[in-house]
């Protein structure tokens, strides 16, 4: 029967695929990529050969009846992303959403999502928790950080390495200096780094540094009982 997959690849480390994925991947008639060259690596170090289209957010519009299309035809279609999980702060959401109105299967599988290692590796709650994922680069980012400089819950983002510095201080300066963070870059990678302390801190270690890589900022909920800075 013909059905969407989508398939989480590593966010780093090649190795962090599960064996199920690589079978799919195998198995599959199209491969739908966010970046086909991105992919292809990944596609050539498991000597998968299958057919791979590009899927992202500038074409997932017009692409969609085309894909629903070769669904219906009876084609078995994989989904991923450059890394991590399909849907998450990636294309996948409207496809899938599609497929589900149009009564096509949709399985989605386990494996990697960067902010899931950030999260347990931060030291702080992960009990309850609220994925904010890349904040608006703009229009509503102030209104959108007022609203969560009391939200409870232990929150993550996503963050361009060229802007950390600056989304930081606007941490500071609306959620208190001292409130708890930890920045994690590189994730899975050679160079991994996991940062930890308090924003007055963290943006002190920051600062002056070139920073490159993906970047998952985990920050400390609001407590009532702690005085904002």
């Amino acid at each position: 029967m013909s059905k969407l997959i989508l398939v989480p690849t590593p966010v780093g480390n090649l190795k962090d695929i599960t064996f199920r994925a690589v079978e799919v991947l195998k198995e599959v008639d199209l491969i739908l990529a966010e970046d086909t060259r991105t992919t292809a690596v990944l596609l050539k170090h498991y000597e998968i050969r299958n057919m791979l289209s590009a899927f992202h957010k500038f074409n997932e519009h017009r692409q969609i009846q085309t894909i629903i299309d070769k669904l219906q035809s009876g084609l078995t279609v994989a989904l991923v992303s450059d890394a991590g999980t399909p849907g998450i702060s990636d294309p996948g959401f409207l496809i899938v959403r599609e497929c589900i109105k149009n009564k096509i299967p949709v399985e989605t599988l386990p494996g990697a999502t960067a902010f899931v290692p950030a999260l347990v590796n931060s030291g702080l709650p992960c009990e309850r928790f609220c994925f904010e994922g890349f904040l608006p680069p703009k229009k509503g980012r102030q209104k959108r950080l007022k609203e969560l400089s009391e939200e409870k819950r232990t929150m993550i983002f996503y963050e361009s390495p060229y802007r950390l510095v600056k989304t930081l201080i606007q941490f500071s300066e609306l959620f208190g200096e001292e409130r708890q963070v930890s920045v994690s870059r590189e994730l899975t990678k050679i160079y991994e780094e996991n940062i930890r302390g308090s924003l007055r801190e963290v943006i002190s270690y920051f600062e002056n540094k070139t920073i490159k890589g993906e970047i998952v900022i985990i920050a400390e909920g609001f407590n009532t009982k702690k005085p904002k800075s």
